[in-house]
Formats: structure tokens, sequence, C-alpha cells
């Protein structure tokens, strides 16, 4: 088996086999390192070796294949428990966190063992790794008061500096300071199997997730950062959404995983926000709302910034639970481009690849030249989703959201172009195979679906596909366009479904072939 590497630290190493099944291996295989078993019986695509040595070369062989690579060197380690740490669940080790990580020397290296460390809000800096070793919790305070209430901007921003400090939902608003927070740093590694833990469940987050003064912190929130790299580590329990990346610029999620319960509120996993350059491989996702939203900021953060979601690229992940697995937008206001999502599996997700927007979020928004392929959906209640009236906002049920009548096309107008899924898999759907919905004054572009199965669920519920008001309950019904320029299905099969493949109303061309 081929494989190739995908990400190095100095003490850890993510590799990816070369492989076109979703997220699975067809067989499993073993790893060897340096001709000594590693891992045994590994059935995931994306693979990880940690408690590797600094500035070490190790030979890596899957079968008869194998590849050399080395970690990277680092300047020093500083253990957390020989600063004072303990990880016994109950003492609050902050400052000796705290301490650890302002004091480890560029490029150096700070090590969490074994243990529970309770701690409040910890902010990192530029050129050091974290290492959150396997057994060891990073475990959020539950009092809200010990998350530091933080404003919206920079009290005194330079003239044409980025100033807006914290968000939510789109748009600048105070927030509570993160568990794990960074501001404008760049070289940061964050690896290990360890867990970091928003302890959520425990606190008073959850039971009142609206209406706030102070927006709920997240689990990690990196604000104007660069090259940060997410390798191993388990996100769980976030008051809010889990990682919230936010105008950063090459940013790395390998190998790691991001759960919370079914009925949390806006748990998101991970939320990449006006970003450039972002690496989503081997994630799993089990979360109370959606898996991954690719988002870019509402309409004064389009308008004022004109920074699109760019360069976006997931890859062999898993979202088991969630309400989308893959979203774009709605909060898209500076467009999103060059974005790819392969290889993935979807299982008992509402919907599966999603993308929603309204009028309101501008002339900067704009989605075009998206793909997605070789993605199996399993149990998905609607594997496609392009709504252009979501309703899910403050003012989401004014009639210039749901109108259904012409408006004109001006600055608040955002514009979807061409989309295309190909090579897929989608079993055991409920509502409907896909629901497609643009704006009389700006038809979707193009959508092509190629070499795509469904089949339905034995089972199959009813609902709405689309959150946007004057829909009814649907249940086992094919592909619906409504205000798309063209359609393009190539070898389109469906079983199971209520009626015909597909229904098309105010279509400029389709094409069955």
């Amino acid at each position: 088996m081929r494989f190739h590497i995908i990400y190095v630290s100095s003490v850890s190493a993510c590799l990816e086999l070369d492989s076109y099944s979703p997220y699975y291996a067809d067989t499993p295989f073993d790893v060897y390192v340096n001709g000594e078993p590693w891992l045994r019986a590994v059935n995931t695509n994306v693979f990880s070796l940690f408690d590797l040595t600094p500035d070490t070369e190790y030979s890596v062989s899957v079968g008869d294949f194998s590849l050399k690579l080395r970690t990277k060197g680092e300047s020093m380690c500083l253990d957390v428990t020989e600063l004072g740490a303990i990880g016994d669940g109950a003492t609050d080790n902050t400052e000796v966190l705290q301490e650890a990580i302002d004091r480890c020397m560029s490029n150096g290296r700070i090590t969490i063992p074994d243990g529970i460390y309770l701690t409040r809000p910890l902010t990192l800096k530029s050129d050091i790794t974290l290492e959150i070793k396997e057994g060891a919790v990073l475990l959020g305070d539950t009092d809200e008061e010990n998350y530091p209430r933080l404003p919206a901007r920079k009290a005194d921003p330079d003239d044409g500096e980025f100033d807006v400090m914290n968000s939510w939902e789109g748009e600048p608003y105070p927030c509570h300071q993160s568990l794990i927070s960074a501001y404008g740093e760049r070289n940061v590694s964050v690896v290990g199997r360890g867990i970091i833990d928003g302890n959520a469940h425990n606190s008073t987050w959850w039971q009142r997730p609206k209406g706030r003064e102070t927006a709920r912190p997240r689990l990690v929130f990196l604000n104007g950062c660069e090259n940060i790299f997410f390798h191993g580590v388990t996100g769980r329990n976030s008051a809010s959404w889990n990682f919230h990346p936010f105008f950063c610029r090459s940013v790395g999620f390998f190998d790691t995983a991001v759960y919370a319960p079914s009925d949390s509120p806006n748990t998101d996993g991970l939320n990449p926000e006006s970003c450039c350059g972002v690496e989503i491989v081997g994630m799993r996702f089990c979360v109370g709302d959606d898996a991954v939203a690719i988002k870019s900021g509402k309409l004064y953060m389009g308008m004022k910034y004109k920074t699109p979601a760019s360069r976006h690229t997931i890859r062999n992940c898993l979202m088991e639970r969630a309400h989308g697995a893959v979203v774009l937008g709605s909060e898209m206001s500076g467009g999103v481009k060059e974005l790819s999502v392969s290889q993935c599996r979807f299982v008992d997700t509402d919907r599966g690849l999603r993308i929603k927007t309204r009028r309101g979020r501008g002339k900067y928004a704009v989605i075009d030249g998206v793909e997605f392929s070789n993605v199996l959906m399993d149990n998905v209640k609607v594997p496609f989703v392009i709504n252009m009236y979501y309703c899910w906002d403050p003012d989401g049920h004014d009639e210039i959201v749901w109108s259904k009548e012409p408006h004109p096309v001006d600055d608040t107008t955002p514009y979807l172009g061409a989309f295309t899924f190909r090579d897929m898999e989608c079993r055991n759907c409920h509502w409907a195979s896909g629901y497609f919905y643009g704006l009389p004054e700006q038809p979707i572009g193009s959508i092509t679906i190629e070499n795509v199965n469904f089949t339905f669920s034995d089972n199959a519920t009813s609902g709405c596909p689309a959150m946007m008001d004057g829909i009814e309950p649907m249940s086992r019904i094919g592909l619906y366009f409504n205000q798309v320029k063209q359609v393009t299905l190539k070898n389109v099969c469906m079983r199971g479904q209520r009626g015909e493949r597909y229904i098309s109303e105010n279509v400029g061309l389709l094409k069955d072939e």
C-alpha cells in the first residue's frame, strides 16, 4: 500500500494512504517503524505516529512500501508537572499552564502528560508546540465568571488595521474568552492523542445559549493566525463552536476528532471563517450542529473586508451525526472559492452537502466552481441542499427573505454559480435526494450531478429539507430544482422514491443523460 506524508511535528507524524475509498481503507493494515510493529490492523486511510523523538529519521512501512521521514528539531521541552501542574481534575492549573506557554523558548515544546488538568482560558503564543499526550485532558472550568469578557474590537486600532477581536455568527460581537485562544500568532502546533474538554455539560453555557450580551466562548478560537496545526487531539463539550479559525492563513486539522451531545446548542465541529488555506484531513465528527461550516461573515464583514473563504480541502473525513455534514454559509458574505470535498463518509446526518444563503448577504457573497466527489452517505435525510431563502436569522422571516417574487439585483444580492456532485453513493435517504432553490432575480448558475446513486430507506421519515419559510414536510422525493439556470444529470440512478426522479420548476435547461 502506497502512502504519503501530510504532516510532521517534532514528536508526531500524520500519513495518508493513496486510496480512493472514502475514509476507511479497503483492508486493514499494519504499520512498521524502523522494522518494528507500531500500529496493528489500522482501518482508516489516515493514520498517525506519536511519541516520536525530535530531529530523528524514521523508516515507515506498510506492506512492501516504505518511506523515510524526519521529525522537526526543537529547542527545549517543558513538562508541566515539573512546574507544579497537578492532573487530579480538581486543582486549578491555569497559572502553571500559562507560565509554561509563556516561558517556552521559540521552537520549544510544552508537554502535558497523563492526567486531568482543570484550567481557565489559556492563550497560545508563536513558535511553540503544545503536546497533549494520550490520557491527558485539559478540562475547562465550569464557572462562567472565570471566562473573561472580551470586546468585539480593539480599543485603538491603527488606521486601516483589521480591528475585529471577536465575533458571533458573522458579526463583530463581544465574547467570553475561549478555553484555548490565539491572536495574531504564527507557527503553532497542538499535537497528541489527548483531549481538550470544554466541560460545558457540567456548566450553565448550554442552559441559556441565546440572547447573551457576551457570546459563549469557543473551545478553540484563532484570530488572524498563520501556520497553525492540530494533529491527533480530540475536542469535546464546547460551550459553543468547537474550533473557530477566524481570518487565518494556512491552518491544518489532521486525524483529529470533535464530539458533543446531539442536543447541545450550536456545537459546530469546525467553522473556518474568512480563512485561506485550510486543510481538514482524517477528521471525525459527532456533534450537536453542523460538522464543518465554512463561513465568511455577514453583510458588514463581507462588504468591508472582502475576504472569502478560499483554498479549503476536506478529505477522508467521517461525519457520524450533525445537522449538516459539510455546510457553506449561511454567513458567507465574503464568498467561498476553491473548495474541494472528497473521500468522506456522512452517516446519520440531517443533510449532507449543504449551501445556505439569503437576500442580504451582499454582492461579494459569491460561491462558484465548487466540487464534491467520492462521498458515501448513509441514512442522511437529504444528501444535497442549496437554499437561497435561509430563514434562521433574527430577520429571517421578513418578506424580503421569503418572497418568491423577483427583487432588484443590488449590493445585497448573493450569487451561487456552478456546483458539481460526482461519484457518490447515497443510501437510505429520507426526505429527498436533493433540494435546490435559487432566487428568481439570481438563479443558481448550474448544477451537475454525475455518477450518483440514491436509494431511500424502507423506514423513511418526513421533514423539511431546507430551512426556509413556506416549505412543507416531504418524504421520498427525488431531486427538486427551482430557479436554476442549468441542470445536468449524468448516470444518476434512484430507487425507492415516490414519483419521478426529479421535479423541475423555473429551470432554464435540464439535460438528463
